[in-house]
């Protein structure tokens, strides 16, 4: 099975504040451990809401609305792509990642054609 594990962003992240060198090279280990293991798939980090867009679909024609967005812990910092054999797998997989205390990621199946 496929599994998206969402970053889920912050106020530091949306104000484009970088990981420092430690916590980088901490999950360098952690995706390279990811690709040995066969589990990533695909990942990676994206810039603030502030570099972004949403488009806002209504009746008429779509509305285009620059960001930065509101409510920065509803937003993505960034994702992984794994495939893993079970849900379990996957949040096993998810305890062992190296972030700060306050940090948050999301697990979610993908859909695929069977």
């Amino acid at each position: 099975m496929k599994v998206m594990v969402i970053v889920k962003g912050s106020e530091k992240y949306e104000a484009g504040a970088l990981p420092d060198e430690a916590l980088l090279a901490k999950m360098g280990q952690y995706n390279e451990e990811l690709v040995k293991a066969g589990i990533m798939q695909a990942g990676e980090g994206i810039h603030p809401s502030s570099k972004g867009y949403r488009i806002q679909y209504t009746d008429s024609k779509p509305k285009v609305i620059d960001g930065p967005f509101t409510e920065a812990k509803e937003l993505v910092a960034g994702f992984w792509i794994w495939k893993v054999k079970s849900m379990d797998e996957a949040l096993d997989w998810a305890k062992r990642a190296p972030f700060a205390p306050g940090d948050a990621i999301e697990l979610r199946p993908v859909f695929e054609a069977e």
